[in-house]
């Protein structure tokens, strides 16, 4: 072990090493991680999974970097899940009006989506792919036909990723995808703080023939980490506060449609 400290736990010490090297190096892989501190590959990915919720560390694929910019933080689904509830609510509904008998369609993690899935409880006819499971769980028994992709289950957001999913995904024929977003800006598209929900969202978005990024006004003209999809390749965009500056002049460039709410 290169960094040795003193107090608490075997498991906390080995952790406080991780953001050490973290911080002097950027980013750590799993593989380091295992070499140096002779733990199992499930060990340290359990360690980056404890300490993403208390240190700024970011999970990438196959390790973690440190958040020392301080870019835009994800929140656990609880938290998220009680900011600006009622534009939430606002947009789900208009979001819904969008979805008609005969439609397959893709809804991704968040919020936003899961207050959707509430509307359409009561809906028949439609063909829902999620690769969130707490919105699988949401619509269980409804009359709703579920398909839901495979993955890794990220415990802030219980959206599962990895190849497993994406694999899946690419045997699917999506009409319409609802997709969260953290951040929404002219220059770079639509973005997530989470490399894993980038990756299989770009997979779900390649299999949609269209493609809705719903997000209340919070993530506008604003850039998480990892990019997602540039403005080009939405169909339309349904928020809560009118749009304006070079997001709404790059919308209207590429022909997206604005769906506002009352």
């Amino acid at each position: 072990m290169t960094t040795e400290l003193t107090g608490g736990s075997k498991g906390q010490r080995r952790r406080e090493a991780i953001l050490q090297l973290l911080k002097q190096q950027g980013r750590i892989t799993i593989t380091e991680m295992v070499e140096r501190f002779g733990c199992s590959e499930a060990t340290a990915r359990r360690d980056l999974e404890q300490m993403e919720g208390v240190y700024p560390v970011i999970r990438t694929i196959g390790g973690a970097m440190y958040d020392g910019m301080g870019t835009m933080r994800e929140l656990p689904f609880a938290e998220k899940e009680g900011l600006s509830i009622l534009e939430k609510e606002k947009i789900a509904a208009l979001a819904a009006t969008l979805i008609h008998e005969g439609d397959v369609i893709g809804l991704s993690g968040g919020t936003t989506n899961f207050l959707l899935a509430k509307l359409l409880k009561l809906r028949k006819g439609i063909t829902v792919v999620t690769n969130a499971v707490n919105i699988a769980m949401e619509l269980a028994g409804s009359q709703i036909q579920v398909v839901v992709t495979g993955g890794i289950m990220r415990h802030n957001s219980f959206e599962l990723c990895g190849p497993l999913g994406e694999g899946m995904i690419t045997n699917l024929h999506i009409g319409k995808m609802f997709i969260g977003i953290d951040g929404i800006s002219a220059g770079g598209g639509i973005s997530s703080y989470s490399e894993q929900e980038a990756q299989i969202a770009k997979a779900l978005i390649k299999r949609s023939q269209e493609t809705y990024a719903v997000f209340d006004h919070t993530k506008s003209n604003r850039n998480s980490l990892f990019s997602v999809a540039g403005v080009a390749e939405l169909k339309a965009v349904i928020t809560d506060r009118p749009l304006s500056g070079d997001l709404a002049a790059e919308l209207e460039r590429h022909g997206v449609t604005v769906y506002v709410t009352d």
